[in-house]
């Protein structure tokens, strides 16, 4: 992948390098973690959210590609640790029931919605998972768009091993990710690893790579690729396809005619149009 460059307006976040990947209108998102596997702790999830929000109105990003930094794992899930530690896990100086749960429940939420801010984004998000991919990593990865991976990747959904359902948003998106309910079931309930070739047969992957840089080539490549088209046309791609997974045909064809009555109007179609029959490549301005 060529040399990158650290993307304007995005230097003080301290667990993410949020850099250009070389091709027009690519942000390169990278979790910076590598000595502890990449695993999250509060302040990580928080910035994580912060910066998919802010590259999702960036007019200079059309495509992100999502990856972890070192070579051992994408990351390994939550920092049992600092967790362990985290007084909001903590029940035992609850005042009662009712209000612990309040309390639990606004946290749990703030969490999911750092997650969802990658689904939200308005801008496609190609997730490259590598070696360690545990817990938190399923959770990002049914939050992106596309999903690469490596040969030697290493998934699990493994939050049962300690302890709890998966509530950040696997049990929410996996089933409509992959389609084979019993196989999300028996993934989720065990918290058994699978690998590259179970994920690309059941749908989880697009790609399988050799390497990890063969990986990320792969998705810069692509993700290049999507920001050459008309950012109206894939902005609206994407929130329609979203729409169409969580609504009935009908109720997504209605959302559809409503986008669409915007979206026509804009000149993205004509340049697109034109630039077809001139054998030309459309150039595409800021959205």
């Amino acid at each position: 992948m060529a040399q990158q460059q650290q993307l304007k307006g995005y230097t003080s976040y301290k667990h993410f390098n949020v850099t250009s990947a070389g091709p027009d209108y690519v942000a390169h998102v990278e979790i910076n973690r590598p000595a502890k596997l990449n695993a999250f702790f509060e302040a990580m999830w928080l910035e994580l959210g912060q910066i998919f929000r802010q590259l999702s109105s960036d007019p200079d990003v059309r495509a992100v590609v999502l990856s972890g930094a070192g070579d051992r794992g994408f990351t390994a899930g939550l920092d049992i640790v600092a967790a362990s530690g985290n007084n909001q896990l903590q029940s035992g100086d609850a005042p009662d029931v009712g209000r612990k749960a309040a309390q639990l429940r606004r946290y749990i939420t703030e969490f999911q919605d750092s997650i969802s801010a990658i689904e939200l984004c308005e801008k496609p998000v190609i997730v490259v998972l590598h070696a360690i991919s545990l817990g938190l990593a399923i959770d990002i990865a049914c939050a992106a768009d596309i999903r690469i991976c490596t040969r030697d990747v290493r998934l699990a959904v493994k939050e049962v091993d300690i302890g709890l359902a998966a509530d950040i948003g696997t049990l929410s998106r996996l089933p409509k990710a992959v389609g084979n309910f019993s196989w999300v079931k028996e993934v989720c309930m065990s918290a058994r690893e699978f690998g590259a070739a179970e994920a690309q047969q059941v749908g989880f992957v697009s790609h399988v790579l050799d390497s990890k840089a063969a990986a990320l080539d792969q998705a810069v490549k692509l993700a290049g690729l999507i920001a050459g088209k008309s950012p109206v046309a894939v902005q609206g791609t994407k929130e329609l396809l979203n729409h169409a997974r969580d609504h009935s045909v009908v109720e997504s064809l209605r959302y559809t005619t409503v986008w669409n009555s915007a979206a026509l109007q804009s000149r993205d179609m004509m340049d697109a149009l034109t630039a077809s029959v001139q054998k030309k490549k459309p150039v595409f301005s800021k959205l």
